[in-house]
């Protein structure tokens, strides 16, 4: 009780989430229909994630990997390194990417040449990167939930009067009430990227991991301070400009893994054009536009006014950064004709050098032995040629032999 207390007085201040002449009081006293915001409501956001995760499980298994199958997606096959206890010992507990003088002092311990010690660890790395199964699972996962989101979203503000003048998300701030589907909106969705948050340790890790992990941190502290605050509004407004160009990012991944390369690269520029258009020009001259200069019409700046303007410039940081990578995919594509692998976001973290040079040793491998077995053919068949004539030279000397008996 004492610490509830203290929450309640330091925490929970109004100065922190009411503008300046609103107190608690006034907005227990708001009446109508809908549900005026809680913090306590927050709490139920984390066994939803824990449902998303299970039921992400479930998705998975019987969803996700038969359609895999079905649109042909392909794993490779990887060489499997042998089994080296002190190689293994030395991969699980200090590093996967051992140095120079870390790998001298392994040949000494295993016996082994600096070239079969580097070609193991090589291999050991890709037994333990992500198959395409398991990216396109991860992508049809989140492509599911937003086309789901975006719909139910698109559906539950578009007869809203601030979905059309976005000067109507500030008319009677704070006291407004929230109607249970806009409700249910925020719950999930930050559900959703809770979820994301608490898998990101097992998911697939890319170039971009960092970022993914501030854009999930900040979404959520986005989305849970927004509610606090009642910034329902133009909370829902954010969170369907995501879901908008999200649905077909996710599916131009799962086109990519399962190698329809002319829709998967069609379907990027469309992705590419929506990305520039909802993140580069209506985040911020309607939403942020809105937080930043309209909302001062309405009341006063307070904590929560910086704070949360804050979060939406660090969304828009990020969408600066990936607005660069996806024109400097877009520019490749317009020279090359295609997307170039690298740079896209749903590269692994990890360089693909591994997997490029067992690939090269193989093929450097099957090369090898195709021309030893040209060569073996061609020795072969002197062999035979000889073998043959000899057997000629000796008829011949026989018969001579006998004609002249």
């Amino acid at each position: 009780m004492r610490m509830e207390a203290l929450l309640n007085d330091w925490l929970w201040q109004e100065e922190y989430w009411l503008p300046p002449g609103i107190s608690w009081k006034d907005m227990d006293a708001v009446e109508g229909e809908g549900h005026l915001p809680r913090p306590r409501d927050l709490i139920y956001t984390f066994p939803l994630a824990l449902s998303f995760i299970a039921l992400r499980y479930v998705f998975e298994r019987l969803v996700a990997i038969p359609l895999s199958r079905l649109l042909g997606v392909k794993d490779r096959i990887r060489v499997r390194a042998p089994l080296v206890p002190k190689l293994e010992a030395f991969y699980k507990q200090n590093s996967r990417q051992p140095t120079q003088s870390e790998i001298i002092s392994l040949e000494k311990q295993c016996g082994l040449s600096q070239r079969n010690i580097q070609s193991w660890f090589r291999h050991r790395r890709n037994q333990d990167r992500p198959n395409n199964t398991k990216k396109f699972c991860e992508a049809s996962w989140r492509f599911v939930f937003y086309i789901t989101a975006f719909c139910g979203g698109l559906a539950s503000l578009i007869n809203t009067p601030w979905f059309w003048h976005q000067k109507e998300c500030w008319r009677g701030y704070p006291k407004q009430l929230v109607a249970r589907p806009h409700y249910w909106y925020y719950m999930l969705e930050m559900a959703f990227y809770l979820s994301l948050l608490f898998s990101v340790s097992v998911d697939v890790k890319r170039k971009d991991f960092k970022e993914q992990v501030v854009h999930h941190i900040a979404t959520i502290l986005l989305i849970g301070f927004s509610y606090c605050a009642n910034y329902v509004r133009v909370g829902t407004l954010v969170m369907l400009l995501h879901d908008s160009s999200d649905v077909l990012l996710e599916s131009a991944k799962m086109l990519h893994y399962a190698v329809w390369t002319t829709t998967c690269d069609s379907l990027f520029v469309v992705f590419a054009l929506v990305f520039l258009v909802t993140r580069l020009v209506v985040f911020p001259s309607r939403v942020v536009h809105t937080t930043l200069v309209v909302s001062l019409d309405f009341f006063q700046p307070f904590f929560g006014y910086y704070f949360f303007n804050a979060l939406l410039l660090v969304l828009q940081a990020l969408h600066i950064f990936w607005a660069y990578l996806i024109l400097r995919m877009v520019y490749k594509f317009a020279f090359s004709g295609k997307v170039e692998r690298d740079e896209r976001s749903d590269a692994d973290s990890e360089v693909d050098e591994d997997e490029e040079q067992d690939h090269e040793e193989d093929e450097g491998e099957c090369s090898w032995q195709q021309r030893n077995g040209t060569i073996n053919s061609k020795l072969a068949s002197l062999a035979n040629n000889c073998v043959l004539n000899n057997l000629t030279n000796q008829r011949n000397i026989n018969s001579r032999l006998r004609k002249t008996r």
